[in-house]
């Protein structure tokens, strides 16, 4: 399989296909680098260790090495997202398939926006993949359970380990600083928090940058008549590609969303601000390498929680809680659903 970037240009000239899967492709990473990544620094701006323009730009950094880098040492995450659905033999409709996969995600997206159901772009990914999956192999034979089984991982991943670690971690600094000048480790706190806040950014280049690399790169797969990526190595250039457009897209920001993250959930202090950032970068790092793909905003979520309960329960907004249990009710079956029904119609078309 030729995977060297002027036949992806080639391929992408003569095959429409191809080239709508790579917008669509590109254009989710940009959503998820303007909607996800502000997500990672919400509590460092909201604790006043950095104002927004320059937190923005230190998460766009990271978002790119943490997709480039990452992907480099451990590509476990794009993996599973490759191997975890089986498009069939027919690498033609294998692609239009993908191609409806991808589109689903837009549509859902949209729908979900305008009656107010949370959203979460990876668990609209994973879905959107498999109900295309499903189409296009007219059953659960295109379905990898031992893979899909890692999603099931991930769900409890980012909301139990989220919370669990945060608490751990916010009760140890307190233990430890206990006794210590509270204006002395203040200053601390401030410049542990931006560390934190930049780990958060890589981790989150490393989880989300890695599914759509596996996506695009099995477009790429495609569109070389190969049915999988099996034993295929991931080119530099896509990695710089995905990391390049996850950048731009966290360098438009996504205030509103520091503020929701970061001051409607929990009122946080540095040292808690520090404790919620360390500990979610943990559960990403640990997820990445493992290949489980999960949930980096339920995952930083559920640590403020840990964060907030590790002072008092009552200090927490469970309305958060609400969300992510609504975003798996509603994400998994109605992003499927629409993929199943847009790849046969896809299919039936081109």
């Amino acid at each position: 399989m030729d995977v060297s970037f002027s036949a992806f240009l080639q391929g992408m000239a003569s095959n429409p296909v191809l080239l709508i899967t790579v917008v669509l492709t590109l254009g989710v990473i940009f959503v998820n680098g303007w909607t996800d990544a502000p997500n990672a620094i919400a509590t460092c701006v909201t604790t006043r260790c950095m104002n927004v323009r320059s937190a923005i730009i230190m998460s766009a950094i990271f978002n790119f090495l943490g997709v480039f880098v990452m992907t480099q040492i451990n590509s476990s995450v794009a993996s599973t997202i490759s191997n975890m659905v089986d498009f069939g033999g027919n690498s033609g409709d294998a692609l239009v398939a993908l191609c409806a996969a991808l589109f689903s995600i837009v549509v859902y997206s949209v729908g979900a926006s305008y009656f107010g159901i949370p959203t979460s772009e990876s668990h609209s990914l994973i879905a959107g993949l498999s109900g295309a999956a499903i189409a296009i192999q007219s059953g659960i034979g295109g379905i990898n359970m031992s893979e899909w089984a890692k999603v099931l991982y991930g769900l409890v991943l980012s909301l139990a380990l989220g919370w669990v670690s945060g608490w751990v971690i916010c009760k140890l600094v307190t233990l430890i600083c206990r006794e210590m000048d509270r204006r002395k480790t203040n200053r601390f706190f401030k410049g542990a928090q931006i560390f934190g806040a930049a780990a958060m950014s890589f981790m989150h280049g490393a989880q989300d940058g890695q599914k759509f690399i596996g996506v695009l790169f099995l477009g790429v797969a495609f569109s070389n008549g190969q049915s999988s990526v099996e034993g295929a190595l991931i080119p530099v250039w896509l990695m710089l590609l995905c990391s390049i457009v996850m950048a731009l897209g966290t360098s438009v920001g996504g205030e509103k969303i520091i503020k929701s993250v970061g001051m409607d959930m929990v009122k946080l202090e540095k040292y808690q601000g520090f404790s919620a950032d360390l500990s979610a970068a943990l559960c990403l790092l640990y997820s990445s390498l493992s290949g489980i793909p999960v949930s980096t905003t339920h995952t930083k979520t559920s640590a403020i929680m840990g964060v907030g309960a590790a002072k008092r329960l009552s200090s927490v907004n469970f309305g958060v809680v609400k969300d992510m249990v609504l975003t798996w009710i509603f994400t998994f079956p109605g992003c499927g659903l629409i993929s199943f029904i847009m790849a046969k119609l896809f299919i039936a078309i081109f």
